[in-house]
């Protein structure tokens, strides 16, 4: 048979590797032929796509029954009556059944048929791997980019094979981490799948942690695709509901004179203005300045102010500290002595 592929071998597993250890060899060869990683390399492309159909083979108990009596049947180029072969948990994968390989004219048109694909008009037999661009309208970690992405799917079929398709659809959920500026201002982002894909979203300003997004149609077989966000923790802000709470030094001269500061916020710096008098600790608010809110409003943001002390004041500071504790009245312990 013309065009044959031994999977195992492409996979660098045997012939008994189990279920789990072919989905780990699929995740760790993906990634290392992802045409991402290996841009404008046509080698890597094709293994990557001879990664992906084995994989879409083997990691199913039916078709990959079906492809072992083909490697027999391949090695013994004859017809024989089919048995049932034994999985990995001792059960038998399919009943026993006649089957004739030789109806199919090379390894293309049997692999078309196990995977429900969709032959090209006036091609015969069609390719057996075909690439479509895919772009989620909504992943472990995001990667930055706008470049769509290329990876490889089956077609759906109609007929038995659509109802294969069907049949094996199934839902998957995914974690993604985002830091809190970007969870805030939402945007176009590119993530890259488990199983090697990578797709295009465009995630809404005012994410939160634990906040799930679904992308239709990109889990398995035509199943949805369940995104879960979580922001990791922020040096500086915190979030409390949708307020945005922070903490700002201010100098002695500062907290005694009062005057404008600047303090960062999720929008860029702005200027707030300090009362004369504050003392460590106390609290300001900055309106609408915090998180967004579903009723398309916004929650504030909180400044506490801690005064904090030089800790190499140069010789001049050092003077003019001397005669500020020579002049100064205020005796912070006094009612301590009474």
């Amino acid at each position: 048979m013309q065009n044959f592929r031994n999977y195992y071998d492409i996979l660098n597993v045997s012939p008994d590797a189990s279920t789990e250890e072919i989905k780990k060899a699929y995740r760790k060869l993906a990634r290392q032929y992802h045409p991402d990683l290996n841009p404008a390399d046509k080698a890597a492309e094709e293994k990557f796509k001879d990664i992906g159909e084995a994989y879409e083979v083997l990691c199913d108990e039916n078709k990959r029954a079906k492809y072992d009596e083909l490697s027999a049947w391949w090695k013994k180029k004859g017809r024989r009556r089919t048995k049932s072969s034994g999985s990995r948990n001792g059960k038998g994968r399919h009943p026993s059944q006649e089957v004739d390989y030789s109806q199919y004219g090379d390894f293309n048109s049997f692999v078309e048929q196990i995977l429900g694909r969709r032959q090209e008009e006036g091609k015969g037999a069609s390719t057996t791997r075909q690439t479509r661009r895919v772009r989620g309208d909504q992943s472990n970690a995001y990667r930055p980019g706008k470049t769509k992405t290329a990876y490889t799917v089956g077609a759906k079929s109609s007929g038995t094979a659509e109802k294969d398709d069907y049949s094996r659809r199934r839902d998957v959920e995914a974690r993604l981490m985002l830091p809190l500026e970007k969870a805030y201002r939402g945007g176009r982002e590119r993530i890259r799948l488990e199983d090697g894909r990578s797709l295009e979203i465009d995630m809404p300003a005012g994410m939160v942690d634990g906040q799930q997004m679904r992308l239709r149609e990109q889990g398995i077989a035509g199943g949805d695709l369940y995104l879960k966000v979580n922001v990791s923790p922020h040096s500086f802000f915190q979030l409390r509901g949708s307020d945005v709470y922070c903490q700002v030094p201010v100098t002695p001269s500062e907290a005694v004179l009062g005057g404008a500061v600047q303090v960062p916020t999720l929008d860029g710096p702005v200027k707030m203005s300090i009362p004369k008098g504050i003392t460590p600790g106390q609290r300001l608010r900055l309106a609408n300045k915090g998180y967004p809110t579903s009723k398309e409003g916004r929650g504030d943001q909180l400044v506490e102010l801690n005064i904090a002390v030089p800790q190499n004041p140069s010789p001049e500071e050092k003077e003019l500290y001397e005669k500020l504790r020579q002049t100064e009245k205020f005796n912070p312990r006094r009612d301590l002595l009474q």
